[in-house]
């Protein structure tokens, strides 16, 4: 595996709010001993009827890689989760791509039309 490849961690099936401590653990073991600022990518297409528990667990792991030095992002979203994340306002912390070096993200650098 090469240093640029993502560190996927799979879900699957249903989650529930127990799982969440557990899928945290999985994703620190994955990280263990991996240099901060490799990205962590959680694959969802597994999920089975995700809930609010799904959010929760996914917006756990994201604050687990970030402790750890790692942006996360979820890939392979189903629709109904896209739409919970997308409800619960974390859809563009969650499915963006991660922010580049110094904290941007892809895209220009000029103004806006009409903001000058």
């Amino acid at each position: 595996m090469e240093d640029t490849e993502p560190i996927v961690l799979r879900v699957g099936g249903p989650v529930a709010p127990a799982d969440a401590p557990r899928l945290c653990a999985e994703l620190t073991a994955l990280l263990d001993g991996v240099p901060p600022g490799r990205p962590a990518v959680v694959d969802a297409a597994g999920l089975v009827r995700p809930g609010l528990a799904a959010v929760d667990a996914l917006a756990r792991l994201r604050l687990t890689a970030g402790r750890l030095g790692h942006p996360l992002t979820v890939r392979n979203a189903p629709p109904d989760l896209r739409a919970l994340l997308a409800l619960t306002g974390l859809a563009d912390r969650l499915l963006s791509p991660p922010a580049g070096p110094g904290g941007r993200r892809g895209g220009t650098t000029a103004s806006r039309p009409g903001t000058t």
